[in-house]
């Protein structure tokens, strides 16, 4: 259930309408930095209390009480009709404006990372992604530099200004990550790990939830609610494929969930499309379908030497395939109505 306080509405109803909810059980959130307040009541509901929708909407300064069938509160649309948008330094994510991560699966040395970092920056990128922690499916292929690639992504956000996101794999290690990266990535393996979902959602920190490859929209969705419950509403969905029979690429695309998730959220929606396809010949024919879906923006793999990479070398866009895909973005960025940086003239 969804109170929308009157344009008008004093501080004195608002809050006489927090205490109401109180009184009835549940949980008030308002939502912040909005101009007409909008109260999300959280908590179980049943028959009883849900015959209080006519004693709220009766309260002074309500203009009407929306009622939500979801299992998702927070997350719902209704809870935030005009759209979350997520402000890292200058970088904002959502809106009309498309956001461009890029960078290597794996931070492998500094010499990599800086040199990817520039090249993705000169190109057009927001951020800069790479992993200091690595989940793999083999427990012999490379997982990460930990803390040392920190340090290296710290360097390099140093040298270009670009922020960083990259994954936090544990509740043990959500402290170090956060103190080093601008958003944190809860990857796909744990999109229901809800102990880590919980932690990061009691940091005032952005985080990027991945999609897990067998779950529906609806687990999507309830994951995110579960980081916000504990506050944080700092949350951007990532799209990354799921598991279907098809096997010509890594994982099947779910294109639909950018319409559907826009229908049903109010939080921004990325795409990877590296880790879809799996291949680099796909990435960019996918990124160009989920802009036209209406995504907010794209988690791009680059390295400036694939073949030598320590992870997913096969799936990672070469630099100048990078720029070229920058430049068809912006063009069709400008066909819909949108924006997307620029690479600087040479």
């Amino acid at each position: 259930m969804v109170i929308i306080m009157e344009l008008e509405a004093t501080a004195a109803e608002v809050n006489a309408v927090i205490e109401e909810i109180e009184k009835a059980g549940f949980r008030a959130f308002v939502n912040p930095g909005v101009e007409r307040k909008v109260i999300a009541l959280l908590g179980a509901m049943d028959i009883q209390k849900a015959q209080l929708a006519d004693h709220f909407a009766a309260l002074p300064g309500v203009e009407r009480v929306t009622r939500i069938s979801a299992p998702y509160k927070l997350v719902a649309h209704a809870t935030r009709p005009e759209g979350t948008q997520i402000q890292i330094g200058d970088v904002t994510i959502g809106g009309g404006t498309l956001t461009i991560i890029a960078g290597p699966c794996s931070v492998e040395s500094p010499e990599q990372t800086l040199e990817t970092a520039r090249l993705i920056k000169a190109a057009g990128a927001n951020m800069l992604r790479g992993g200091a922690f690595k989940p793999r499916t083999s427990p012999y292929s490379f997982q990460g530099l930990g803390k040392q690639g920190l340090e290296i992504l710290a360097e390099a956000r140093a040298e270009t200004g670009l922020p960083i996101v990259t994954e936090v794999m544990d509740i043990e290690d959500v402290e170090l990550v956060a103190e080093y990266a601008d958003m944190l990535q809860i990857g796909a393996r744990n999109m229901q790990n809800y102990r880590l979902l919980q932690r990061v959602g009691r940091l005032n920190k952005p985080v990027l939830l991945k999609r897990g490859p067998g779950s529906r929209i609806q687990d999507f969705l309830m994951a995110a609610e579960y980081i916000m419950v504990e506050g944080n509403h700092q949350v951007a969905l990532c799209e990354r494929g799921i598991t279907t029979f098809e096997d010509a690429t890594r994982y099947t695309l779910d294109i639909s969930a950018v319409p559907v998730i826009k229908h049903l959220s109010h939080l921004p929606i990325l795409v990877d499309p590296s880790h879809s396809a799996g291949e680099w010949r796909y990435v960019a024919p996918l990124a160009m379908a989920a802009i036209a879906a209406g995504a907010d923006g794209l988690l791009v793999e680059v390295h400036p030497n694939p073949a030598a990479a320590l992870s997913d070398g096969p799936q990672a866009l070469k630099p100048e395939r990078f720029r070229a895909l920058v430049a068809d973005i912006a063009r069709m960025a400008k066909a819909l109505g949108r924006t997307v940086s620029l690479p600087p003239e040479e």
